[in-house]
């Protein structure tokens, strides 16, 4: 009869064999809690620079961290630890090293200092400062230099991927948009061949495509201007080497950046023209789902709205938190589209009154186009400040001066650019929408 090995009890002996030649004297006391602490702020802190900087799926890959101690120290259950290091990480898992004026959490490259070096961190290099009396943070100031900070009880979340789930392409209306840019821009300051695109916005307009055009030829990818999956963590990964952010010398992120990268949800008592963009989408979608009550159309995120909002998470899959997350957003505007298809299967005279899902602008042409003059000229027939235009599904400088002149009424970005916002105005003008 073959015994089978009980590995818990062997790993147990193995840890009092272990524990028992460190245990330290009275005259030389173990030092690794002081020296455990900065070793693994270190550890923590690299591999979150990881996640952060999504270095392994700019690289193809579809995973944020690794299970191998050589690179990420990921958490595997089971696996040979002692007590007091489980404690010490329980007690500091969601504190993490920056540099000082930046948000990202900093690249703390670290080494044993024994059989291998590095420029960081040297793990047993720490025992020598913990006997002197250094704190970890002290420790940590040593390696990293004098003007770090460690951010204590960081908010804990699931992790998303950036990218946005669908390709982005002109006429593209999403906060992704804007990362797109600013990236694009900041990548622009080393490679002069890719244009500058001037206004920052949630629009993927003819700049940004030929922005995004120019990146593609410089590396070596289809030069379409559709940023699909490869070309976003290909911009990603140009973006985080320029910036540094995985090396110790980061020029780093500073918060006004990444609360322009990653904006604050949506809940109860917020207003402004995202609310109402929000509002405006399930609006239309409501049209055809019975099961989602019509949200009020005024900017303010109100008891009203929450139920709305509330009732398509329920009716998609999601939890009903009633707050509008990047999870529910992307939701929202993928489902937008299936309204307009059911639409147009009944008849164009409904399907032209329904948002095409992507901004139309100058340089456009096609039905979008031609719908959108058609609804111009619906409102101009009752407003008179707006001009007629003709409906040759070309948008020329007639059909932008068009657009302008409702905008500028309506009290919304005169930029000519028609966004949900613009033309749920114009069915209002035309008599169409309440």
């Amino acid at each position: 009869m073959i015994k089978k090995t009980d590995k818990k009890a062997m790993r147990l002996k193995r840890h009092v064999r272990v524990r028992g030649k460190i245990s330290g004297t009275p005259c030389r006391p173990r030092l690794n809690v002081f020296r455990s602490n900065a070793n693994i702020y270190a550890q923590i802190s690299y591999a979150l620079n990881r996640v952060y900087t999504e270095w392994y799926r700019s690289r193809g890959y579809d995973f944020d961290i690794t299970n191998s101690t050589q690179y990420d120290q990921a958490y595997v259950p089971e696996r040979d630890i002692f007590e007091n290091i489980s404690q010490i990480v329980d007690n500091i898992f969601n504190d993490y090293v920056v540099k000082q004026g930046t948000v990202q959490p900093y690249f703390t490259q670290y080494c044993n200092g024994t059989t291998s070096t590095c420029p960081g961190l040297s793990q047993w290099g720490t025992v020598g400062l913990a006997r002197q009396g250094l704190v970890p943070y002290e420790i940590l100031q040593r390696f990293y230099g004098d003007d770090i900070n460690i951010v204590f009880n960081a908010p804990v979340g699931n992790n998303e991927e950036s990218y946005p789930g669908v390709a982005l392409r002109l006429g593209s209306i999403v906060e992704s948009v804007r990362v797109l840019q600013r990236e694009l821009n900041r990548i622009g300051d080393n490679y002069p061949a890719i244009p500058r695109i001037p206004q920052i916005s949630v629009y993927y307009d003819l700049p940004t495509e030929n922005a995004v055009r120019a990146f593609q030829k410089i590396f070596n990818l289809t030069p379409d201007g559709v940023v699909g999956k490869a070309t976003w963590y290909k911009i990603k990964l140009i973006y985080s080497g320029i910036k540094q952010l995985n090396e110790l010398m980061s020029e780093g992120i500073t918060p006004e950046d990444a609360e322009r990268f990653y904006p604050p949800e949506l809940k109860e008592g917020d207003s402004g023209k995202a609310v109402e963009q929000m509002q405006n989408l399930l609006t239309i979608i409501a049209y055809f789902d019975n099961s989602i009550p019509l949200p009020a159309m005024n900017g303010v995120f109100d008891a009203r709205t929450k139920n709305s909002l509330m009732a398509f998470q329920t009716q998609y899959g999601l939890e009903p938190t009633g707050v509008l997350n990047r999870q529910s957003a992307n939701m929202l505007l993928s489902v937008y589209r299936d309204p307009r298809a059911m639409a147009t299967e009944n008849g164009k005279s409904v399907s032209r009154l329904i948002y095409p899902g992507r901004a139309i602008l100058r340089g456009r042409t096609g039905a979008d186009v031609e719908d959108l003059q058609s609804l111009i000229n619906r409102a101009a027939a009752q407003n008179a400040f707006i001009p007629q235009v003709a409906e040759d599904g070309i948008f020329g400088e007639a059909t932008e001066n068009a657009v302008k002149a409702v905008q500028a009424h309506e009290g919304l970005d005169v930029n000519g650019i028609v966004g949900p916002l613009t033309w749920q105005a114009l069915l209002r003008l035309s008599g169409l929408s309440p």
